[in-house]
């Protein structure tokens, strides 16, 4: 069993990444009011590992923010690699691994040569799409589960 480490959002594109201790999760905005959470593709709510992003770290000898990699849930705990298809059970609410959050340029454009430290492994985290709305904060446990969250 994982747990949240961390919660974050921004309220447009390229925005700063919001620290938030707690947020809803909904089909309207995803995480709290994130500007990627809108219910229009398999993207709506990304999480990323603590253990996959220090990986990243050690291989650029960088001690990097978490929120660098601009995504919303920071875990700890579980490994997400080739998890496409599974459910994720955090706080109230059931998310549906749809894919790898591949690593793009934006993250070169901070830390040279980070899209590629975050390529291995889905070290970069995962995508995901709410299946049912809830409720979640730092400190709550993650897991993975069966789809109805048995």
């Amino acid at each position: 069993m994982g747990k949240v480490r961390a919660i974050a959002t921004r309220k447009k594109t390229r925005a700063p990444m919001t620290l938030v201790h707690e947020a809803s999760v909904t089909f309207a905005n995803g995480v709290g009011d994130d500007s990627r959470g809108k219910k229009r593709n398999n993207r709506q709510v990304t999480v990323l590992t603590q253990e996959g992003w220090e990986e990243a770290s050690t291989e650029l000898e960088q001690n990097l923010e978490w929120t660098t990699r601009r995504a919303n849930i920071f875990i700890t705990g579980l490994n997400l690699e080739n998890s496409e298809g599974k459910f994720l059970k955090i706080g109230t609410s059931l998310l549906k691994i749809t894919g790898e959050l591949v690593p793009c340029n934006r993250m070169d454009e901070q830390i040279d040569g980070l899209t590629n430290a975050l390529a291995k492994n889905w070290r970069g985290g995962v995508t995901c799409a709410i299946e049912e709305e809830g409720y979640l904060k730092a400190g709550d446990s993650v897991s993975i589960v069966d789809q109805g969250g048995a």
